[in-house]
């Protein structure tokens, strides 16, 4: 059976009646009837606005304030998403507020292409992009990678979250983690306001978790050129499931200075996270895929911690030459120390089995920094807009680790194991780690992008020189693995704007990342892998109408895979993973009172090229073929400062091992909240109150690609909050 052709076909037909329809429409309300003697012309666009500066600011939010019309394109700057020729979806801190997202995973379940899981053996949150992983480690801050806190990110400082669809090694450079080669998310963060705000907040979660966080912005000199924004939070009590405890101190300052040609900022960051018997994820081992267990069931030992503590900042400046021409720096520093003592399950279809505890800290030093030349000219009636920068990071890890005798597990009736103090192996101090890892990336990148017949069509052609040099070491000290990798990744992107509101597009771009390492629970653990490299090719169409917008996109993208055997416990290269698919996105206010922000992502991933062909055709672990999430707001107008929300989230199976031999089943969730604006005492007031999972669902929430663990999904979760604005 040829399943590209069942499933290409009714995807490339999709789009062309999309196309013509999206075409179609814009057509009719821009442009007259032709007439018998005169050719139809196409409406005017408006040409860029040589007096402004080549900066361009954040672009604003739709109507409704949840998401952003365009977002941060690496190298490229920031960009309105109908003259990108790539998909950015970008949430705002408002959509972040108004849904009471904790963490960075709760404020983009409206994304419909992107999974949320947690990590191996913890409770970190792990993400996948277009079918491939994205880990903590490879978030983006600003356009830098490696600076923003891993495993866990809180939402208090986060302004946008700009979530980039596809490969990215032209815009971002390789991320330094080794994931992020189906997408990437940046990190915007929050500003002095122009307004003085002042906003209290205390909030309530799960089972027993109270917090109360503070968020102050300020503006000040002759034209508020100077600016501050502060965040402060702290949150502590019981989860959402039975015994299981997390105390969240997260604390941010943002300085920044806007004046008629400078621009400066500073971001520093503190967050101190901890977690006690939470719940972890699931391996298999045997046959058989088991049931999720019941939301009133916690399967973690009592003995099973995790403590995450991190430190960053960021100085950034940009200078204007001319009205055509900028320059730009940043510099960062971040730091990382975890600990913990793990206890991940693995078992059979009867959720029986065994646990091996693991005790390993972790210590991550990163010092990163860019610089850059952005300008524009003309060249006949050809306008462009080049850009030049250079970038690099190093970052050095350190790590031990005592795995501990194994212990039998039920996760279906689960008993408390004692506290673990056999060591079957270990590696390194745990008490003084050692280094395991060094890596260095650096890379120049250049762009122009060529503007023809009044900027209807723009034309972007990229290239970037990037060179990775890892060296891993064990944990004597001797290096085991080294590598010095030079390698150029190209872009080419096409936008053609028909119209005002319309803007087709297609793109060529690759994917980089160092190679992949080995788990530790693999019998050639650390073993490092070459880079790997992704390609991707994408057309699609995007539709703005003033207060909302859409698009569509169609995608394949290929990738060298790599998977942990269940049979011989080796962890080593599996042939290639190509993904097919088709997402349509939705977003903004369409009506008065009326906001809508979702959409839907077709999956085909299959695997190709697999050793001696056993899995060829076989589809990806961990990518579901139907992904859909639809949330609505609705301000009833007889009930003035009143907002009903809904949201669905919907999954397909996944399998769960590349011989496609079980597979989780798909689910759906329902979540439910409200929101209340008056004055009390004359300041503004809002209440907010939320169900997530409000049916109680139990289910399977993801399959990790990599290592093939399970995440259960939340049970019913009440959030609440208030927060007072001076």
């Amino acid at each position: 059976m040829n399943t590209t052709s069942s499933f290409s076909e009714p995807v490339l037909r999709a789009l062309t009646i999309a196309l013509l329809a999206a075409y179609g429409g814009a057509y009719a309300q821009t442009v007259s009837a032709p007439s018998a003697t005169q050719p139809a012309q196409l409406e005017a666009i408006e040409a860029t606005d040589e007096a402004a500066s080549v900066s361009v600011p954040t672009p604003p939010a739709y109507a409704g304030g949840q998401v952003g019309t365009g977002g941060q394109a690496g190298i490229l700057g920031n960009m309105d998403a109908m003259n990108t020729p790539f998909i950015v979806n970008s949430y705002t801190s408002k959509l972040i507020e108004d849904q009471q997202a904790r963490t960075l995973g709760e404020a983009i379940k409206n994304d419909p292409t992107v999974q949320v899981g947690n990590g191996f053996g913890n409770f970190a949150e792990t993400f996948v992009i277009r079918g491939f992983p994205l880990n903590n480690d490879d978030l983006a801050f600003n356009g830098l990678y490696g600076i923003l806190p891993r495993q866990v990110l809180p939402t208090e400082m986060i302004e946008r979250v700009e979530i980039f669809k596809g490969a990215s090694a032209f815009l971002n450079g390789a991320a330094p983690g080794g994931s992020g080669l189906g997408g990437l998310i940046n990190i915007q963060p929050k500003r002095g306001t122009d307004e003085p705000l002042t906003r209290l907040n205390v909030d309530y979660t799960g089972r027993g978790q109270i917090g109360g966080g503070v968020d102050i912005g300020r503006r000040w000199g002759d034209a508020g050129e100077f600016g501050i924004r502060v965040n402060a939070a702290h949150r502590d009590g019981e989860m959402s499931f039975p015994d299981a405890e997390s105390r969240t101190s997260v604390l941010t300052l943002g300085l920044d200075y806007r004046g008629e040609r400078l621009r400066a900022s500073l971001d520093a960051g503190y967050q101190n996270i901890r977690y006690d018997q939470a719940r972890p994820t699931v391996g298999l081992s045997g046959d058989g895929v088991p049931e999720a267990p019941s939301n009133s069931i916690n399967y973690a030992q009592p003995w099973a911690w995790s403590k995450l503590q991190s430190t960053f900042a960021v100085a950034r400046v940009e200078y204007d030459l001319t009205e055509d021409w900028m320059a730009y720096a940043a510099l960062a520093y971040s730091r990382d120390k975890e600990d913990g003592l793990y206890a991940g399950a693995n078992v059979n279809g009867d959720g029986i089995g065994s646990h091996s505890p693991l005790r390993t800290p972790y210590i991550r030093n990163t010092v990163t920094g860019e610089v850059g030349l952005r300008g524009r000219f003309q060249t006949g009636s050809v306008g462009h807009q080049v850009n030049l920068g250079v970038s690099a990071l190093r970052s050095s890890n350190h790590s031990a680790y005592e795995f501990f005798e194994a212990q039998d597990r039920d996760i279906f009736n689960p008993e408390d194991s004692p506290y673990p103090e056999t060591v079957t192996f270990s590696g390194g101090d745990i008490y003084n780690p050692g280094k395991v890892d060094r890596s260095s990336l650096r890379s120049i990148a250049v762009s122009d992008t060529l503007s023809f017949l009044d900027d209807r069509v723009l034309l972007t052609l990229g290239l970037r020189h990037q060179n990775l040099r890892y060296t891993a070491y064990d944990y004597s000290g001797g290096a085991t693995s080294d590598y010095d990798k030079s390698i150029i990744t190209p872009f080419v992107g096409l936008v053609f704007k028909p119209t005002q509101n319309v803007s087709l597009y297609a793109n060529y771009i690759e994917g980089l990342t160092r190679g992949e390492t080995a788990p530790l629970d693999a019998e050639n653990r650390n073993e490092v892998f070459k880079p790997a490299r992704t390609k991707q090719m994408e057309a699609g169409v995007k539709v703005d109408m003033g207060d909302y917008g859409a698009s569509l996109a169609v995608f394949q993208l290929e990738k060298p895979e790599f998977y942990l055997d269940s049979q011989t416990n080796i962890f080593s290269a599996a042939g290639e993973q190509r993904n097919r698919g088709l997402e349509l996105s939705i977003y903004g206010q369409p009506a008065e009172g009326v906001r809508l922000i979702g959409g839907v992502t077709l999956m085909n991933a299959r695997l190709q090229k697999t050793q001696d062909g056993v899995n060829d055709g076989n589809h990806a672990v961990g990518v579901p073929r139907f992904q859909a999430t639809m949330g609505a707001e609705w301000d009833p107008s007889f009930a003035p400062g009143l907002t009903l929300q809904g949201y669905v989230t919907r999954r397909g199976a996944q399998y769960v091992n590349k011989e496609n031999e079980g597979r989780i089943p798909g689910w759906t969730r329902v979540d439910l909240g409200a929101r209340y604006t008056t004055k009390l005492a004359g300041r503004q007031t809002t209440f907010r109150f939320g169900v997530d999972n409000v049916f109680n669902k139990r289910y399977w929430a993801t399959v990790a690609p990599q290592f093939g663990q399970l995440t259960a999904g939340k049970g019913r979760t009440v959030k609440a909050s208030v927060s007072l604005s001076f």
